[in-house]
């Protein structure tokens, strides 16, 4: 099968993995499935058989036609671009909330989770494959090098959980390092309050996480605040917990809108 590199293409092929992760899922009747980035279609091939549709998004032309000739009446394929899908909408239009499952592109993993994330209402869980740092870093604990932006910003919405690690060899062609599959449930209620100054707090504390609290956020949060939240101002960022996060953005003033 033909890969084209912008794409960030490694189809899975490996019998046993598409298998487990095909059982991780375990559909069930009524469900609303979402594959994101089917490729050449193998594990798409044992979703339909444990679905009654299936909705795909291909942004490959080619792969896509193929697809379309391969499942005419199964496979309700959407081509075009993840990054940019409203998930929304489909959700609203299969009358319930999507299960998404996928290979997903390691040049545009951490895009598209956040990208996801802005859906979270419509989602109700996602089985996704990644490059296997990105999953410890997305499951990391304060105070780790794995602990980050990534982290923090999963943390209100979703239980993760890493199912089992995958080989280079599991894919045409391999990729050069280990992948890993894992479970992301949305949980029923976020974990603490996420106001509108939550996400640019982080961004900001972990771009220059090697600076002090008090340097990396300075101008976002006034001073008072850390006393408020108990927090040491001359602490690093690595070492808040994302409910501490929480706690200083809640104090934050609104981020300012850009006017285009």
């Amino acid at each position: 099968m033909r890969t084209r590199k912008r794409f960030g293409q490694h189809f899975l092929h490996d019998p046993t993995v598409l298998a487990h992760i095909a059982q991780a899922v375990n559909a069930q009747p009524g469900e609303h499935l979402l594959e994101i980035g089917p490729g050449a279609g193998a594990l798409t091939q044992l979703l339909v058989q444990r679905a009654e549709a299936l909705d795909a998004i291909e942004i490959d032309r080619d792969l896509a036609a193929a697809l379309r000739r391969r499942y005419p009446t199964q496979l309700l394929l959407h081509e075009g671009d993840a990054l940019s899908f409203d998930y929304g909408a489909l959700a609203r239009e299969r009358g319930g909330k999507l299960r998404v499952i996928g290979n997903l592109p390691y040049n545009i993993s951490t895009p598209l989770l956040f990208r996801l994330l802005q859906f979270i209402p419509y989602i109700q869980d996602l089985h996704v494959m990644l490059q296997r740092e990105v999953i410890d870093r997305m499951a990391a604990a304060p105070g780790t090098e794995a602990y980050g932006r990534l982290t923090v910003m999963l943390a209100p919405h979703l239980h993760i959980e890493k199912l089992f690690d995958v080989g280079p060899g599991a894919f045409k062609p391999p990729p050069r390092v280990w992948s890993a599959v894992a479970r992301l449930t949305v949980l029923p209620e976020p974990r603490f309050q996420v106001t509108p100054a939550f996400a640019p707090l982080v961004t900001a504390a972990f771009s220059a996480r090697r600076k002090t609290l008090r340097n990396a956020i300075k101008g976002l949060v006034p001073e008072e605040a850390f006393s408020a939240c108990g927090i040491d101002p001359g602490a690093r960022p690595e070492t808040l917990s994302p409910a501490q996060f929480a706690a200083l953005a809640a104090l934050a003033p609104p981020p300012q809108a850009v006017i285009p």
